[in-house]
């Protein structure tokens, strides 16, 4: 069955909306470089983490590119993910990789509305995971944008690349399935999709953002 990660979860209350929901990871974003409503510091962070464990998978998503901080964080924070979501130098990675052999790497391939594609996925060296994603340069957001991408690329992308991809971009509770069905991916992810307009998780697009994507087959 498809894996659903819920994106930007701010507080214990938007874990729990997650979990209770049915989510297999939950996003919590601290180490903020770029336009974004979504981070979180990391005592927030490390509340939520001590909230969730042992209910899901429990992910730092980040736009630090220092692999130190990233190190500090996590042992601080205590995720057994960690999602790269910055054009982070490959020895970087490899500092991250041996301090946490256990800890799942999710790396970024950034795709445009216009299906190409921006990262060069090639130079990836330590991945057990990429995330497709798109980004709006006219705001600087590397994520959480709201803007999809054209599928069909994406689904190209996935069928050569040599781990389980995410989709993310603009994924909501009414186009997911069809997204699901169009690129099949190994998990989707949700941040602006699942959020009320007042840019708050909403309970019931949660509900139905993972309903709509497990019931797939």
């Amino acid at each position: 069955m498809i894996k659903v990660k819920i994106c930007a979860n701010k507080s214990i209350e938007d874990a729990k909306m997650s979990i209770d929901a049915g989510a297999d990871i939950i996003g919590i974003l601290v180490g903020q470089e770029h336009t974004s409503n979504d981070f979180v510091d990391k005592y927030t962070a490390k509340k939520i983490a001590d909230f969730a464990k042992g209910k899901c998978d429990i992910s730092l998503v980040t736009h630090l590119t220092n692999a130190d901080e990233i190190i500090e964080l996590t042992k601080f924070i205590g995720n057994n993910v960690i999602q790269l979501h910055s054009d982070i130098e490959e020895i970087e990675v490899e500092k991250i990789k041996k301090e946490f052999p256990n800890v799942k790497l999710v790396r970024l391939i950034h795709v445009s509305a216009e299906g190409k594609i921006c990262t060069d996925y090639k130079k990836i060296k330590y991945a057990d995971y990429y995330l497709l994603d798109s980004f709006n340069l006219k705001t600087n957001q590397v994520g959480g944008t709201g803007l999809t991408h054209d599928w069909n690329k994406s689904g190209e992308l996935i069928r050569i690349l040599d781990k389980p991809t995410f989709l993310a971009g603009g994924l909501n509770p009414e186009n997911v399935a069809d997204a699901i069905k169009r690129v099949n991916p190994y998990g989707v992810d949700a941040n602006s999709g699942c959020k009320n307009n007042k840019g708050l998780k909403d309970k019931e697009k949660v509900k139905l953002f993972i309903k709509n994507a497990k019931g797939i087959e």
